[in-house]
């Protein structure tokens, strides 16, 4: 039976579906949800990832999915309609009683608490049409908050790449062929970590991330050539980011890729140029201030959080690069795996 809605008018003691918990990103993360379509958004995301570790005893966080029904949504005024295909408005920030969250003009709403380790992500039917939005920006958004803000882990926008459990940091604005250089890896025999979204534990230098998908342009093929390799790439779904660059979504869990089945621990940082390197070597040492000053300028929002010190102190003590480019990107894969045997 429903509950009654005058004795439960919060809809605490409907019923729900629940997925199984998932270790991810150094934490225990339950979902639930009135909604079959979202949980499996989650399995779209998280299903099939090696779970990570951060310490002995992993917390623990608690993300409740709802789908509002048709109707439930606040009234507002009218509004010119978005044509077919087009992409939801996007998520604005909010904070305030200790709370984090965003919420969108289709009333759309993400609200996180980092001390009680839990999220309510509130989901309009319009938005469910736009899966990877949904996906991308409401479950993920959560996630990630989360486990970054309750384990004070320093989010840092890069990939990253390793061997043998230590890794090596990928920075570089966007379109600096980050995800190039990342796919030259593992298909190079790399343990991958993350393509754009790096969480690390200060004190230990630990890090983790989600190894589900790698987007790849269509221009990045043409240094693959005809191989097996390049035909699986291009049977891989499209997605739009908001900048309008579409991208394959190559998911990493079907395909002949080794993904890091623990933390890395940085052992190295390497900042990706546009210039060529010539006839010099493709990795070029970069000072301690140059290091610290390209962070603060890539990193604004991890600079921000209140661990970024000691994050600051234990990487100054790392080896920086500038890494230039080559004649073709895979040889960017194989001066980083000459570094990696070196330090």
């Amino acid at each position: 039976m429903l509950p009654d809605p005058l004795s439960d008018p919060f809809g605490e003691r409907a019923p729900s579906l629940a997925r199984k918990p998932l270790q991810l990103l150094g934490g225990r993360f339950r979902f639930d949800s009135n909604s079959p379509q979202l949980l499996r958004l989650v399995d779209w995301a998280y299903a099939g990832l090696p779970g990570h570790w951060l310490s002995s005893e992993a917390p623990s966080f608690h993300v409740r999915l709802m789908l509002m029904k048709p109707g439930e949504a606040p009234k507002k005024r009218p509004q010119r309609r978005r044509p077919n295909g087009s992409e939801p408005p996007p998520l604005e920030m909010l904070h305030g009683a200790g709370l984090l969250g965003g919420a969108t003009a289709t009333s759309d709403v993400v609200v996180m608490s980092a001390r009680e380790g839990a999220a309510l992500v509130l989901v309009s039917p319009q938005m469910l049409r736009h899966p990877y939005h949904t996906r991308y920006e409401l479950i993920e958004f959560a996630v990630f908050t989360l486990a970054a803000r309750a384990q004070r882990l320093v989010p840092l926008h890069a990939a990253c790449v390793g061997q043998r459990g230590r890794g090596i940091l990928l920075m570089g604005p966007s379109s600096a062929g980050k995800s190039t250089v990342a796919l030259q890896c593992l298909l190079g025999g790399f343990e991958f970590l993350s393509e754009d979204s790096v969480f690390v534990a200060p004190d230990t230098m630990l890090a983790t991330g989600v190894a589900n998908f790698l987007h790849v342009r269509t221009d990045s093929l043409g240094w693959l050539g005809r191989s097996r390799a390049a035909a699986a790439i291009a049977k891989s779904p499209v997605i739009r980011r908001r900048s309008g660059i579409e991208k394959f979504e190559v998911d990493l869990r079907r395909g002949p890729y080794q993904l890091a089945r623990a933390p890395l621990r940085i052992v190295g940082v390497a900042f990706l140029s546009s210039r060529k390197a010539g006839t010099r070597p493709l990795l070029r040492p970069m000072s301690k201030s140059l290091l610290m000053d390209n962070l603060l300028r890539e990193q604004a929002y991890g600079a921000a959080q209140p661990q970024w010190q000691m994050f600051r102190k234990n990487i100054s003590k790392l080896p920086a690069f500038e890494l230039r480019r080559g004649d073709h990107p895979a040889e960017a894969a194989e001066a980083l795996r000459s570094l990696l045997a070196g330090l």
